[in-house]
């Protein structure tokens, strides 16, 4: 089945719920000017209340190493998330797995990116928005994605309950990443959204 994560945990009692409706994954946003930005303290607390096999995400868009060695010493995220313009020698000098995220727009060489940053556990890919890093809520046409991408691909970028299926039966990725499509407000997660996320990626491997 295809892996699930779901991004911009801010409550303890969203990541039980991420955990309980078998998400794979939940991710933990340390980027200030967004609204589903946490402290180390409060992701700390998230992360230790998951249950077992539930894996822990940390997010930056162009952060300092220091910034960076804090959150692995107070968090211990099991992968690190690049959502910047991060350079590849940079994401692998932390020795911990990580992703490379790349907000996909139309003449955008992604063989070539995906190649460049190919240390990376995958690359996940988001919708381009000027001025944005991410957490649009938009999605982007998913038929700019090459099917020889040398790296497994996380799909993400305007995800919801009604159109994940879709997207994973037309893009066939490893995983999916969802925010905003799951959320009540900015930074605050749905149940029953969660819940038919879920739904909507067991429903495209049946």
């Amino acid at each position: 089945m295809t892996r699930s994560k779901i991004c911009g945990i801010t409550r303890i009692e969203d990541s039980l719920a991420c955990a309980r409706h078998g998400a794979d994954a939940i991710g933990l946003v340390f980027y200030p000017p967004s609204p589903r930005h946490v402290s180390t303290a409060q992701a700390h607390a998230i992360a230790r209340a998951l249950p077992p096999f539930v894996t822990t995400v940390a997010l930056f868009v162009d952060p300092s190493p220091d910034l960076v060695e804090q959150v692995l010493r107070e968090v211990h995220p099991d992968v690190l998330q690049f959502h910047g313009n991060e350079a590849p020698e940079l994401c692998a000098s932390f020795g911990i797995s990580w992703l490379k995220a790349v907000r996909v727009k139309a003449g955008l060489n992604l063989v070539e990116y995906a190649t460049r940053y190919r240390g990376a556990q995958g690359l996940l890919l988001d919708t381009f928005v000027e001025g944005q890093a991410g957490g649009t809520g938009l999605s982007f046409d998913w038929s700019l994605i090459p099917a020889d991408l040398p790296l497994p691909v996380v799909l993400s970028g305007g995800l919801a309950p009604d159109n994940v299926s879709a997207a994973i039966r037309q893009v066939k990725p490893w995983a999916v990443d969802v925010s905003s499509g799951v959320e009540a407000a900015k930074g605050i997660k749905s149940e029953a959204k969660i819940a038919a996320f879920m739904q909507g990626v067991r429903n495209a491997s049946l």
